[in-house]
């Protein structure tokens, strides 16, 4: 960097914007961290849409490749995805981050990194469908155990560490039901076992909770969601100390090539500017919603932590800055599952605003039916054991007004 650069006055550092000053708040980091702009002086992150980067000469070429810090070949490094993973990091109060290509796959990048043949783990058994599925058979093939526990007890995660637990995984608040588990808790439990605690911050972004500040050691994210936040393109990531993210990950990323591609990278870059201002509003609407289901009389429970009624409402309104997140569930009444399946069916396919799809952290809402979507892969065991009945319609509210979104729902509620 040049003397001129050096100079917080000089228009250089002006253009430039690499160094920004200490102590900047999370809603600055999610518009100003970045890469610093190339000699265009660009204001938005600029997307580059290479595979490779030509070098100045064999030796520098030689140099660049063994240390692995500047840019090579795409599958390791991009200029746009450094940028994402960049502001990521900031945002989650992370040394560093590293971006995957699905949030899915940056699961099977923390295990691949993390673990091997013998290691143990211990999961929520509340969280996604899929991840239970990574867990339990895709790595159940490799000699990697785990044991599925409840979220909210505290008893039953300390009595399924063993010697070998590696890894405490767990999501918070759980996809569908909401679930809200102690981070704090579950760090202290993990670190006195010598494991590390991965926690899944997907529903609630870093504009309402920072696991990390928590004691978590690893964020991980499906960025398709919120941070997008307009069901665009697929992303994932992990974020945490530069020891695990270059040094464990960063071989294993460069290796597998579960790599985020560039395109991706820069339209969820875009999409985290706006994330503070879509996560307040939409955890507002759904407050809104969620208090309209509770009244409505076809509807027996409604999952939701800003509600009262939620068994962890203080724990999540102390973890997630005062709001409930943009995911609510509601259970509808039957007098049997099949009953209950009918009547969910009969709700969703009787809405002509909200989306029906398996998606959630968009700007339109969607209606899903957990049970037949999200977690159809799961024995139905599996699913009871997880609190999914037939009966459970999941909604991701948008930003739709929230009075558009409650007539939708009454269609279908109304001739329960």
């Amino acid at each position: 960097m040049s003397q001129a650069e050096h100079d917080p006055g000089s228009e250089a550092a002006r253009i430039a914007r690499a160094r920004l000053p200490e102590g900047l708040r999370p809603e600055t980091l999610a518009v100003r961290t970045a890469l610093a702009p190339s000699q265009h002086g660009e204001n938005s992150e600029g997307l580059f849409l290479t595979s490779a980067f030509v070098q100045p000469d064999a030796e520098t070429s030689a140099q660049r490749f063994a240390n692995m810090e500047d840019f090579t070949y795409a599958r390791t490094s991009n200029p746009t995805v450094r940028s994402f993973e960049a502001r990521l990091a900031a945002m989650e109060g992370a040394e560093a981050a590293v971006a995957t290509a699905t949030g899915m796959s940056a699961i099977l990048l923390l295990i691949m990194g993390l673990l091997k043949a013998g290691d143990h783990v211990v999961c929520s058994r509340s969280v996604f469908g899929s991840t239970v599925s990574l867990f339990a058979k895709e790595f159940g093939k490799f000699g990697v155990e785990t044991t599925f526990v409840s979220q909210t007890d505290l008893a039953e995660w300390r009595a399924a560490i063993r010697p070998t637990t590696k890894l405490l995984f767990a999501e918070t608040p759980t996809n569908p039901l909401t679930e809200v588990c102690d981070i704090a808790a579950l760090a202290d439990l993990a670190h006195n076992a010598g494991a590390l605690l991965t926690v899944d911050n997907t529903f609630c972004s870093p504009a309402l909770q920072r696991p990390l500040s928590l004691g978590a050691d690893l964020v991980m994210h499906a960025a398709t969601k919120y941070l997008d936040g307009q069901g665009r393109v697929m992303a994932g990531a992990l974020c945490g100390a530069k020891r695990l993210i270059h040094d464990v990950f960063g071989p294993t990323v460069r290796s597998a090539g579960m790599t985020l591609a560039p395109f991706n990278a820069w339209v969820v870059l875009k999409g985290m500017e706006t994330l503070h201002l879509r996560m307040k509003a939409q955890s507002e609407a759904t407050l809104a919603v969620a208090r309209w289901l509770a009244q409505h009389p076809a509807v027996a429970r409604v999952y939701y932590p800003s509600l009262a009624s939620h068994p962890q409402h203080e724990l999540a309104m102390r973890q997630q800055s005062g709001l409930g997140g943009a995911v609510l569930s509601f259970d509808l009444k039957g007098a049997d599952a099949q009953a209950a399946r009918a009547a969910a069916f009969e709700v969703i396919n009787s809405t002509r605003v909200l989306s029906i799809a398996t998606n959630l952290g968009d700007t339109k809402s969607i209606i899903t039916h957990p049970a037949t979507t999200s977690h159809g892969r799961l024995t139905e065991a599996q699913r009871q054991a997880s609190g999914i009945g037939q009966g459970l319609v999941r909604l991701a509210v948008g930003l739709e007004h929230v009075d558009d979104i409650t007539d939708d729902l009454a269609r279908g509620l109304n001739r329960l």
